[in-house]
């Protein structure tokens, strides 16, 4: 088992997350992914490919679909067929195809704040994206459906949602997806769901895929998801897509040609079919770390460093920060300042605020909280 106490050394290792501080003393809490060693079967598995020694253009095996079929059955109860599984060199690159999904006289429509290649990917694709503030009451984010449904226009083709949710760390309810996906079906919208962080499920919440609510909008739904955010696989470049209706996901297909290359890391391939075979009990440990490491950044940013203010995080490793109260115009160069790297809530279309990645061990979260705190207090006692 991973000990994820265990500080890796990741500098030198041409690791984007770290590389950007190379030269300074800021700890990068900043991009999605975490600072453990991927399980010990998905690295024997990886060596036993190395190995192997030929690594040519490489397909998924029957074995690796089955396998995604499988796991989805058990953990969501969505019954997939085989070839609904179009895999992907990445969640990014599903969200470049489905922004050229729509014709640039349509259309693309989400929340925010929201994860920065929804709000990139159609501007890549000169396509036109209506955004939609999330509400925030009674200390949690919802959706804001008459907000929604009066953005929507004639020429609104396509809605990006993230569930779970990334920044907001929401689990969202059956009702919720419901209401948002039956505005979807009146309005002849498509969805796509980015379901990346559907295995890092840190309450007692269950996730509700949004294709499962029920066969019309299963119809009318892409749903991408990849073992990278669970097991830390991120630059292995190894998703998929679930696309049901076939002639969505023909074409789908169409426009990926133009996008991504023909075939997928084989490595990669490798990685997810240990990761979903043989990796339950790993995964298991690693959410009741990350449930730790949550309740520490909760009672650090709600109770130990004033101003600063966070809602729940029911899934995910992220934290997001509510830092407008500060009252600095850039809240992440102020805390790049004290030695913590953070993202930067523009990003994510929500100036004022900043997220937190407390996948890390807890000895270097608490260096970075403490940080924190001690910057802020510096601050009020001599402000200016």
């Amino acid at each position: 088992m991973t000990d994820f106490d265990k500080i890796i050394d990741r500098r030198g290792t041409g690791s984007l997350k770290w590389d950007r501080y190379k030269d300074a003393d800021i700890i990068p809490m900043w991009v999605a992914d975490m600072d453990f060693q991927a399980p010990e079967p998905v690295r024997q598995a990886l060596q036993k490919r190395i190995e192997h020694g030929v690594y040519g253009y490489s397909v998924p095996t029957e074995k690796l679909n089955q396998t995604v079929v499988n796991r989805l059955k058990r953990l969501h109860d969505w019954r997939v067929e085989p070839p609904w599984i179009v895999w992907l060199p990445g969640l990014v690159v599903g969200l470049d195809i489905v922004s050229r999904y729509v014709r640039e006289d349509e259309e693309l429509i989400t929340f925010v704040p929201a994860y920065p290649p929804f709000l990139d990917a159609p501007a890549y694709a000169n396509r036109k994206l209506i955004t939609v503030p999330l509400l925030f009451e009674n200390g949690r984010y919802s959706f804001d459906l008459k907000g929604f449904e009066k953005s929507i226009s004639s020429q609104t083709r396509l809605f990006i949602l993230c569930n779970p949710h990334n920044p907001a760390g929401r689990v969202f309810d059956r009702d919720e997806l419901e209401a948002v996906a039956n505005i979807c079906l009146k309005n002849d919208i498509i969805i796509c769901s980015d379901e990346i962080h559907c295995e890092l499920i840190l309450c007692d919440k269950k996730h509700i895929p949004v294709a499962t609510l029920n066969k019309k909008i299963q119809d009318r739904t892409i749903t991408l998801m990849s073992p990278a955010k669970t097991f830390n696989l991120a630059g292995l470049n190894c998703g998929f897509a679930v696309i049901p209706n076939r002639s969505i996901r023909k074409q789908f297909i169409h426009i990926m040609r133009g996008i991504a290359p023909p075939g997928i890391n084989a490595l990669g391939f490798a990685a997810c079919q240990a990761a979903y075979s043989e990796c339950e009990q790993w995964r298991s440990s690693l959410l009741k770390y990350l449930a730790e490491n949550k309740k520490v950044v909760y009672d650090f940013v709600n109770n130990q460093i004033p101003l600063l203010s966070m809602a729940d995080v029911e899934a995910t490793y992220l934290a997001w920060i509510d830092a407008r109260r500060l009252n600095v115009a850039e809240p992440t160069a102020f805390f790049e300042s004290c030695g913590v790297g953070l993202s930067d809530g523009r990003d994510f279309g929500a100036e004022g605020f900043v997220r937190l990645n407390f996948g890390c061990p807890r000895k270097i979260l608490l260096k970075g909280l403490e940080r924190m705190r001690s910057a802020v207090i510096k601050s009020i006692a001599s402000p200016g």
